[in-house]
């Protein structure tokens, strides 16, 4: 039998700096490395660019991502990039780069150019612009809640065009049970001396009308309104535009009486360490998520976590930890489901859910038999 063709694989996405997407990216192309495939990957940069490079991908500096007419210009460039590189699959990440890399795809030859692909991460808002990360050959859809949502919002999209592959988590790097060392916590608990000896309820996630903040500083006030001794984390920055509904969120607090009882962590690179620590981690977005990672994360580390019963949450809750399910919106059910948890917690399985090993075997899977697929 003849060896497998090796693949150039290029990932298109804005920036290279933090996130969701920019982790599945590295996880990806270090994939493709080690299966013997040339990872490229084009972005604006940022710092995750070093550890990309050094995993043996290849990354190539391009405003791709930039939302201006500008970024238009970069069509014809690109197509001679692919044609350059010899480009086999290209796989878009994100809506800015899905078009300037649908348009460059387009106007070369069906028989001879890249495959192409996308992956839908969100749950965004349906119109045109949107709907060029339905416009794949194939489309990956994070969880079944994003397929359900394509083919609902673009009815136009093939069912047999959409692949679910779940994200994934490296069990070794969230064991179960696992406590970041004593030297950490002695750090922490310095900078934030109120939380010390108290049960840690964390809210991960960026500082956004989305994200439940408002329901969590109600949450908290419940449950000291029981006589439980909890301290509230909110783990994530705030971007330029949303310091204003910030300092709304620091008013709140303060007007409630919550000035010891609540921290704003600002933006940490050591959530992993903080979940870890949390006798409890919620999930309270208003708006289904797509995925869910953070809850993956904190479950996988054996973290009890609660969080309302819709989008990627309910899905990731109701296969590992059904006892954390929330009724979306209703605070009082919320708080007596939080008091069970904190006061008689129900252990979280010890298992090997959602494996990142899946998630990367299943989108070389993907790109190997579409690469081999007669063109339509």
């Amino acid at each position: 039998m003849a060896e497998a063709k090796k693949l150039t694989v290029l990932q298109l996405l804005p920036a290279l700096e933090s996130g969701g997407v920019e982790r599945g990216t590295l996880e990806i192309a270090q994939a493709l490395v080690e299966h013997g495939h040339r990872a490229l990957v084009m972005s604006a940069g940022g710092r995750q660019v070093a550890p990309l490079v050094a995993s043996g991908a290849e990354h190539f500096a391009w405003p791709i991502g930039k939302k201006s007419l500008k970024t238009l210009f970069l069509v014809g460039k690109l197509r001679t990039f692919l044609q350059e590189q010899q480009v086999d699959i290209i796989h878009a990440r994100s809506r800015v780069p899905a078009w300037i890399a649908y348009l460059a795809w387009r106007g070369m030859n069906p028989a001879t150019r890249p495959r192409f692909v996308t992956t839908v991460h969100g749950l965004y808002g349906v119109n045109r612009y949107s709907g060029i990360m339905t416009k794949g050959e194939q489309v990956i859809a994070v969880s079944d809640t994003v397929r359900d949502y394509i083919l609902r919002e673009y009815p136009y999209t093939l069912p047999e065009r959409i692949q679910v592959i779940y994200r994934g988590v490296e069990g070794t790097e969230y064991p179960h049970g696992w406590k970041p060392d004593a030297a950490w916590q002695l750090a922490f608990f310095a900078q934030f001396p109120q939380a010390s000896g108290k049960q840690l309820v964390t809210l991960p996630g960026r500082i956004t009308r989305l994200k439940g903040h408002e329901d969590f500083i109600e949450l908290i006030a419940r449950l000291k309104r029981r006589g439980l001794a909890v301290h509230g984390l909110i783990v994530g920055g705030a971007s330029t535009s949303k310091l204003r509904y910030l300092q709304k969120l620091r008013y709140r607090v303060r007007s409630m009486g919550l000035e010891s009882d609540i921290s704003f962590t600002g933006q940490r690179d050591d959530l992993k360490n903080i979940l870890a620590m949390s006798n409890l981690v919620l999930s309270l977005s208003t708006q289904p998520e797509s995925f869910g990672r953070t809850t993956l994360e904190a479950l996988r580390l054996g973290v009890p976590t609660a969080g309302y019963d819709h989008g990627g949450v309910g899905e990731i809750l109701r296969t590992i930890y059904p006892e954390g399910l929330l009724t979306l919106g209703d605070i009082d059910a919320a708080t007596k489901r939080i008091t069970a948890l904190l006061q008689q917690p129900s252990p979280v399985p010890d298992d090997d859910f959602y494996p990142l090993r899946n998630m990367l075997s299943q989108t070389l899977g993907l790109y190997e038999q579409l690469a081999r697929t007669p063109r339509r």
